[in-house]
């Protein structure tokens, strides 16, 4: 089984707005790539792409080691579908999707079985982390609130065996200020100390 770790990532600058009230536009660009970076260290062995729009976002994929897929305009949904498309293209048949937000991220290797649909939701069982699939099925994508939901009755459709992985780690993701005060989290993602403060 030929497998690839696909990793959507936006512009840096306009990452995480959420965040705004804690962390300035360069803290939020700086939390972004920090954690990306950690996404692209946990495919190990496997090659990595970062599907973008964003020529600093296509630069720092080179420099992290990763595979340029550039498509632009397409928005979270169909730059994914696209880029598992061109996975199975370049003669992938398991592709493993995982967001760029996950400052534990770990061991992706894992998440790839044959013939199987592998979903990793967040803490909170509403989004999607982490997608293991073949690339040779149209499967869907509906990331956004509520996706893992949208995602196990898609991964249904498709008449695979599906696996749910809830890990603590692949399923702690950083959109709020709470989530940058989680114990875990603050242990390896470098905040300012002013920043570390306002938190608690």
């Amino acid at each position: 089984m030929r497998t690839a770790v696909l990793v959507p990532v936006k512009a840096f600058r306009v990452a995480k707005r959420r965040l705004a009230g804690v962390l300035s536009d360069g803290e939020r660009a700086s939390l972004a790539r920090c954690m990306a970076t950690k996404v692209i260290a946990a495919a190990g062995s496997l090659p990595a792409h970062v599907v973008c729009d964003d020529d600093e976002v296509a630069a720092w994929a080179q420099w992290a080691g990763a595979e340029v897929l550039w498509r632009p305009g397409r928005g979270l949904n169909g730059a994914v579908a696209d880029g598992v498309a061109s996975l199975a293209a370049l003669g992938y048949d398991h592709a493993i999707v995982a967001h760029a937000d996950l400052p534990l991220a770990h061991d992706l290797e894992r998440v790839a079985r044959p013939h199987l649909i592998t979903l990793v939701p967040d803490r909170h069982d509403g989004g999607t982390n982490v997608i293991g699939l073949p690339t040779g099925i149209p499967f869907r994508f509906g990331y956004g609130h509520g996706s893992f939901r949208r995602h196990v009755t898609e991964a249904g459709r498709h008449g695979l065996g599906l696996r749910v992985w809830r890990d603590k780690a692949l399923g702690t993701d950083v959109d709020l200020p709470d989530d940058l005060a989680l114990p875990a989290v603050r242990e390896v993602v470098p905040c300012p100390p002013t920043i570390r403060a306002s938190l608690g």
